[in-house]
């Protein structure tokens, strides 16, 4: 499923009515229609009572829409107006005028108090104020009445997304109403999806409001849920070579961790060879951990962390390598950061970059700006501003905007880890991934979703696939685990062990998942 920003939706609203002669009144019907048989599939016409908050654009007359078609089956409707009425136009004009003939129960309000003075006769709030169009902070009268409806206990109701979020980016403009559940139309916006925007939804539905499928599969959306692939089977013959053979340059004295969870997060998520590259003396220590990854010893720095010397062994050996997976605990000491990026300006092979290796790259990014063979970096919103040489909270605002230019500036696939990370490549595609929890918000976390996109580069052999497929399969890990341990305390190596049991899940459900959007979005 794709998902839509603001302006985008507004195209498609107008390709809808100036291509295929579909009328706006009869979209702003649909979009009502659609919401209200969600609600009268959940709630109780007969004796729930229901009041409808309406603001003064097109969201308010998706709302007096619903409140017709409730009226109309015989339940007991209020609609409340936040904005003078003569300020609609258009179809949300024509929908006041229509509830006013039917006299339908309305009321303006001009303060919060007279607000608060009707919620306890209702049971159900539709939330109607904003829509997707919002871009200040909430103010006045409706920060108060968010509020009151937030604290008032009562299911809420949202039409097209909680007033309140930025349609784009997720943000929560001051405050917003907290959802019980969300119908959005056409699409699903960016903000619907988008943390914090997604925690505010409830339960999301979405309905394409009768648009031809030609107006929601444009190319020019590009933004769209890492769905599930079916994946290959292991063939019958399968060797450990045929399963993948790389190579990960990692590790210093007092990183022991972030080594051992990458090179064996290969093996667990069904790779075949795991070359662990790594500081001599440390690699004993791993290898009480991981027997069964091939350590390559390497020359230390008086640090420990690996030292220059080996820039030219590692290319020699990196030759026979499907791929070269470069900084998980590889330290921040100059010589070992020096030694990155050589490595990776002349490595001919495909690259994956984590760690501090990424902290390498933002100190000089023509280090891998032009190199021909795929790159790939997972970079946290930390280290995705210092790429960029931007602040955290200019990341976090426009998560989808910056990956984009990250991408096109570093010529790289980038996963942008959080939340509903990421996934971008340089031709402007981004995925936004739906598996994972908060659980796996721990050390080391990270480093598994290194050696597990590079387990399905082994498999699939295509970067921008592995690294979607990859990130996926990190999230179902993370889920399985928690649904047996619960998200407190989950490590690492939690995620770690249960990698296997994902897969097989996923072999056997990918479909499943990707027709029911992960479980966390509803097609009506």
């Amino acid at each position: 499923m794709k998902i839509a920003s603001v302006e985008q939706m507004r195209q498609m609203d107008q390709t809808a009515i100036s291509e295929f002669g579909i009328p706006d009144q009869l979209l702003m019907e649909n979009a009502g229609l659609a919401s209200y048989e969600k609600i009268r599939d959940r709630f109780d016409l007969q004796k729930d009572k229901f009041l409808i908050v309406c603001g003064g654009g097109n969201n308010g007359g998706d709302g007096l829409v619903v409140a017709r078609k409730l009226f109309s089956n015989e339940a007991k409707v209020r609609v409340v107006l936040l904005s003078d009425p003569a300020k609609f136009k258009g179809s949300a004009h024509l929908n006041y005028q229509i509830a006013q003939q039917m006299k339908i129960p309305t009321q303006s309000i001009e303060n919060a108090q007279d607000f608060d003075n009707l919620l306890p006769a209702f049971d159900v709030i539709v939330d109607a104020i904003f829509g997707t169009g919002l871009d200040r902070e909430v103010g006045g009268k409706y920060r108060d009445i968010i509020q009151a409806i937030n604290r008032s206990g009562k299911p809420v109701v949202s039409i097209d997304i909680p007033s309140g979020i930025n349609g784009n980016t997720g943000q929560v403009m001051g405050i917003a109403v907290k959802a019980d559940m969300t119908i959005t139309f056409g699409l699903p916006k960016l903000g619907n999806l988008l943390l914090p925007g997604f925690e505010y939804n409830g339960q999301l539905f979405v309905t394409h409001i009768s648009f031809a499928p030609q107006i929601f599969n444009n190319p020019e959306v590009q933004t769209q849920i890492n769905d599930p692939v079916e994946l290959p089977e292991r063939p019958t013959d399968a060797h450990k070579g045929f399963c993948g053979k790389v190579l990960f340059v990692a590790g210093a004295a007092n990183y022991l961790g972030a080594p051992y969870f990458a090179a064996h997060a290969f093996l667990k998520a069904g790779g075949g060879l795991s070359y662990l590259a790594t500081p001599r003396q440390i690699a004993p220590t791993i290898a009480m951990q991981g027997p069964e990854i091939i350590f390559q010893p390497l020359q230390a720095t008086e640090s420990g962390s690996i030292a220059y010397e080996n820039l030219d062994f590692l290319l020699e050996f990196s030759e026979d390598m499907e791929m070269v997976i470069v900084g998980p605990g590889a330290s921040l000491q100059a010589e070992t950061q020096q030694l990155i990026r050589d490595l990776l300006e002349k490595s001919p092979r495909p690259l994956l970059v984590d760690g501090d290796g990424l902290t390498a790259v933002a100190k000089d990014p023509a280090c891998i700006k032009f190199r021909q063979p795929p790159t790939i970096l997972t970079p946290h919103p930390g280290e995705m501003a210092r790429l960029l040489n931007i602040s955290i909270g200019e990341v976090q605002k426009n998560r989808v905007e910056v990956l984009r230019r990250a991408c096109k500036e570093l010529n790289a696939i980038i996963v942008l880890k959080g939340a509903h990370s990421l996934i971008g490549h340089p031709d402007g595609l981004v995925y936004m991934n739906l598996s994972g929890n908060p659980g796996m918000a721990t050390a080391g976390s990270g480093d598994v979703l290194t050696g597990t996109i590079a387990a399905m580069y082994a498999l699939l052999k295509d970067p921008l696939m592995a690294t979607r497929v990859g990130v996926f399969l990190h999230g179902l890990a993370g889920d399985l685990a928690a649904q047996k341990m619960g998200m407190d305390g989950l490590l690492a190596g939690d995620i770690l062990h249960h990698l296997p049991e994902a897969l097989q899940h996923y072999r056997r459900h990918w479909r499943e998942m990707k027709n029911q959007n992960y479980g966390k979005i509803s097609l009506v």
